[in-house]
């Protein structure tokens, strides 16, 4: 059960370019993909290099596997990690974010038959995690992959935070939401982070 209202696909993309800063490719991005598909641009703060911009695009299956094809095709760009997503409780909608700030991209290894199980133990911890005073928190968004045909695979958390502050307080969490994350993390075998701002 994928308790989220879009039925859109999403891809995750880590692109490369040959300059040392990412500039030249967000002025790429934006040239060559409809508005309505980037859902962000981001660059990196910690774990992305310099030359490095993370996009996260979204329309249908054809939609998304054209942007990939257009992205990777792009002079100003070397090369192009992508991963295809469909969002579980969240986002509702395919708006583009819009919201400066820190966010982060957490990736979980985990197996597939555990996506809708840990998807209601975010969505219940969300319910105290974000309703406190000590720090400012949103979860944007929560992905599986979109092919779970493998036994294993990827899910992708994405948080906003209002700066580095906040995130450091937010790993201290109301005791709900820390017992759920510690039976969430329970079911994954591994996480990787990547600290990002947003490219308004």
């Amino acid at each position: 059960m994928l308790a989220g209202t879009v039925m859109d696909t999403f891809a995750f993309l880590r692109i490369r370019g040959p300059e040392r800063d990412w500039p030249p490719l967000r002025e790429a991005i934006v040239s060559a993909l409809p508005a309505e598909r980037v859902w962000g641009t981001f660059h990196g703060l910690f774990g992305i290099a310099s030359n490095e911009l993370v996009a996260v695009t979204v329309g249908d299956d054809a939609a998304v596997a054209a942007s990939v094809e257009t992205v990777s095709g792009l002079d100003t760009v070397e090369g192009v990690a992508s991963l295809t997503l469909v969002p579980t409780v969240r986002p509702t909608d395919s708006r583009p974010l819009t919201r400066e700030g820190l966010y982060v991209f957490r990736f979980f290894e985990v197996a597939h038959r555990d996506v809708e199980e840990i998807a209601a133990l975010s969505a219940e911890a969300w319910t105290s995690f974000e309703t406190v005073d000590a720090y400012r928190a949103e979860p944007q968004g929560l992905f599986c992959q979109r092919d779970r045909s493998a036994e294993h695979g990827r899910m992708l958390l994405l948080t906003w935070y209002d700066g580095l502050n906040s995130w450091q307080a937010s790993r201290q969490p109301p005791q709900a939401a820390r017992e759920n994350f510690q039976r969430r993390h329970a079911l994954t075998n591994g996480t990787v982070a990547y600290a990002t701002r947003l490219v308004v």
